[in-house]
């Protein structure tokens, strides 16, 4: 049984209203839906990139600041170092114009408290010369009346 050349005409027909209607209402729907697909694709890949670029930016940022860091931790190393000799250095200094310092009062008071020997001394020999002329002479000296003659005789000595 051959189909009726009608019946070829009705599938052709009814093909075409089919393919109208898939054409009008269900096509443009699913390439819509397919664009949107491919962009969000897109924009995914896109944002990929970026996150990528942002992350070798973040590390080569990174690493700077850690070089900066090393470099200033070193400097302040550096510092540190220069700041402690110059302490030690200061204290040195402090140290040695200390000693000068208690050399030089020692030294005045060896001279003040020589001075005060040799003044005392040059009293006592003074009262031995004149006990020892009052013994000699056998006559009594008055020591208040030659003060000035035994006074310059203990300036000589």
């Amino acid at each position: 049984m051959l189909p009726s050349i009608w019946t070829l005409i009705g599938q052709a027909g009814t093909f075409l209203v089919f393919i109208w209607a898939v054409m009008k209402f269900v096509w443009p729907p699913l390439v819509q839906a397919m664009e949107e697909r491919r962009q969000k694709i897109a924009e995914g890949l896109a944002q990929s990139e970026e996150a990528e670029q942002a992350l070798d930016r973040a590390r080569v940022e990174a690493e700077e600041i850690i070089r900066e860091s090393r470099r200033k931790a070193g400097e302040i190393i550096e510092q540190a170092g220069k700041r402690g000799t110059q302490i030690v250095e200061q204290a040195k200094q402090d140290a040695i114009a200390e000693r000068d310092r208690q050399v030089a009062a020692a030294e005045a008071e060896i001279r003040l408290a020589t001075n005060q020997a040799r003044d005392a001394l040059r009293k006592r020999l003074a009262e031995l010369a004149v006990a020892g002329a009052g013994q000699v002479i056998e006559k009594e000296i008055d020591a208040g009346k030659h003060r000035d003659m035994l006074d310059r005789l203990a300036a000589e000595l």
